[in-house]
């Protein structure tokens, strides 16, 4: 979410090429974006999560088994492969964003612009294979990972936030001057605005992913839903004095064309111009998302499959799709992401020779696919609310 977020701060700005050039003057117009993607969307959202978790609290598959207890297990199925399918093109970015971060920690430079695309899909496959291997070892590998690297990335983005805001006393930097007035706010609500609040439904979403594993909690009925709502705080406090700080640091009017590759690194590396750090914040912010673009590479290898397979009925999948390894990994689902991701990592780097434009595509189809899978947590919440009580379906639809 990390990489993604921190795009979705400029790219929400309102970034034009202007007629005329207002210097020293931020237009946080992504404000009015970031409130009203929290208003209408995060925050509702959070919380019916919060619900649907630990209302089925022994529902191993999350999504689909929450679809599968309200309505029935056909549309528990078409839920299912919605969630797993939009999953493909997501996996397959997150090698790029891996070796992005890795060359910034080696390097300290944005030389990974400059790749052949063919060899960043080289590497983006290996790195993907190994990913494979680790997905295949089960829970106790998922756990770690994940744990390290969400604590991490959140670690990271409260120092920039603090850092930042602090800068102006403890520094001598130059930095841009914010206008508080209705008019750095109000953005345009053009047909330009709307679309690019799929960018910012991508930064945020993402949080029924944990859902399969809510009953490993001592107490999932309580923990998930405060779980929830703490994070929609977190987000939304990030998202907001993240957008002041990078508001402070970066003209709108001069936003590098390599933004979505490098823009992060960008902001970590001013940080340390401030402080006289050099590339410190580059480097420790480098590592910090390798591990965690690693680590969510694997648990999305992971996570839908059991959002697919977890609840499903045989009679609309394949019994051999059901086959599980020592580990309790759907062995034939993982041969078939494999597949899949391996395809869409290869073939782009026949058509796209360009690192910087690679990264751009990559987001915009995710910021289309992804959002998809949301409008099955809805479609599970008002079936629970019609309802009026927990109801299963045994017979198809």
């Amino acid at each position: 979410m990390a990489y993604t977020g921190f795009y979705g701060f400029f790219h929400s700005m309102g970034i034009r090429k202007c007629n005329k050039r207002i210097l020293g003057i931020r237009r946080l117009k992504a404000i009015v974006s970031w409130v009203l993607i929290f208003a209408i969307y995060f925050v509702p959202y959070a919380l019916m999560v919060g619900e649907l978790g630990s209302t089925f609290k022994h529902a191993g598959g999350g999504v689909s088994s929450w679809i599968n207890e309200t309505i029935g297990p056909r549309m528990a199925y078409y839920a299912g492969w919605t969630y797993w399918v939009v999953h493909m093109p997501y996996i397959s970015q997150k090698p790029n964003s891996t070796v992005i971060a890795a060359s910034w920690a080696l390097f300290q430079d944005k030389r990974a612009s400059d790749m052949n695309t063919t060899v960043m899909q080289l590497i983006c496959l290996v790195i993907f294979l190994f990913a494979m291997y680790l997905s295949s070892k089960g829970m106790s590998v998922l756990k770690r990972l994940s744990t390290l690297a969400g604590s991490a990335m959140f670690i990271m983005s409260m120092l920039f936030i603090v850092m930042m805001m602090a800068a102006p006393a403890l520094t001598d930097g130059s930095f841009l001057t914010i206008d508080w007035t209705p008019r750095t706010f109000i953005p345009t609500f053009d047909a330009g605005f709307f679309m690019g609040l799929s960018i910012l439904v991508f930064a945020v979403g993402g949080c029924e992913k944990i859902s399969p594993y809510v009953n490993k909690m001592e107490n999932p009925a309580k923990d998930f839903s405060k779980g929830m709502v703490a994070l929609a705080l977190m987000v939304g406090v990030t998202a907001i004095l993240g957008t002041i700080a990078l508001g402070m640091m970066f003209d709108s009017n001069d936003i590098p064309a390599d933004l979505m590759t490098n823009g992060a690194y960008y902001a970590f590396q001013k940080l340390g111009e401030y402080y006289h750090l050099g590339n410190f914040f580059v480097v420790v912010y480098a590592l910090t998302n390798l591990i965690g673009q690693f680590s969510v590479m694997v648990l999305s290898v992971d996570a839908p499959l059991r959002m697919l397979l977890d609840s499903a009925d045989s009679r609309f999948i394949p019994k051999k799709m059901f086959e599980k390894n020592e580990y309790g990994t759907y062995t034939n689902g993982h041969k078939l992401v494999l597949l899949i991701v391996c395809i869409l990592i290869v073939v782009p780097a026949f058509g796209i020779k360009n690192v910087d434009v690679l990264v751009r595509w990559l987001v915009k189809v995710n910021s289309v696919c992804m959002p998809l899978r949301y409008l099955w947590v809805f479609v599970a919440y008002i079936a629970l609310k019609g309802r009026g009580m927990p109801f299963r379906q045994n017979t198809a639809l």
